[in-house]
């Protein structure tokens, strides 16, 4: 499953799939994927902006009926809004419904079918979640993830489980993350305040 994309996907799943992973085969983690880019930025809304509001609207849960198109899905939910609406609300807008494709995969057993990259984008949403329970199973799951086949290179796996602990130790201090207060229109504490001046407050 975690090799050529699978032709029965929905055309637009396998273009997403072919564009964010460079390729029909993802087993290579690229860094633009969390780097602000104004330029990957606008080529994610000029070719998907139309899918992810596809995707708001349930109009393309289908695509969960396969692992590579539950993938495909949570791009759409839970990563190109973090592109396309940097600054705003509408950035986490479809966060519960992309941790609601993950809880349907992990219950059908899709960790098992995917390889490594597909499997951090499977746990991200729950990483992404400010509720302290989904934020103790994505450490949980993250942790099992990277001792499980296919491997991973040593660095990586280090660096994910470091994000993942990370994220869990900020919602487990604020009961939310700090840094999106502006966005979400909410008021920011002195003691957030002076916490989103160390490194690694903001994601």
């Amino acid at each position: 499953m975690s090799g050529a994309i699978d032709a029965a996907l929905p055309a637009r799943a396998r273009a997403l799939r072919r564009f964010w992973f460079a390729g029909d085969v993802p087993t290579r983690f690229r860094g633009l994927w969390f780097r602000r880019s104004a330029a990957f930025d606008a080529e994610l809304r000029s070719r998907f902006a139309a899918d992810v509001a596809l995707a708001r609207t349930g109009a393309l849960d289908d695509w969960a009926a396969t692992p590579a198109g539950a993938i495909a899905l949570l791009l759409l939910l839970d990563q190109l809004p973090r592109n396309l609406c940097r600054g705003q609300a509408t950035a986490f807008a479809s966060d519960p419904a992309a941790r609601a494709v993950t809880g349907r995969m992990l219950a059908r057993g899709d960790d098992r079918l995917l390889g490594p990259v597909e499997r951090v984008f499977m746990l991200l949403p729950l990483e992404h979640s400010e509720d302290l329970a989904d934020q103790e199973r994505s450490v949980a799951l993250f942790e099992a993830m990277i001792e499980a086949p296919p491997a991973m290179p040593r660095g990586l796996r280090d660096m994910i489980v470091a994000y993942a602990r990370r994220h869990h130790e900020i919602v487990a201090r604020f009961g939310r993350f700090p840094h999106r207060n502006a966005a979400l229109g909410r008021a920011t504490t002195p003691e957030e305040a002076a916490f989103l001046r160390e490194p690694m407050s903001s994601f």
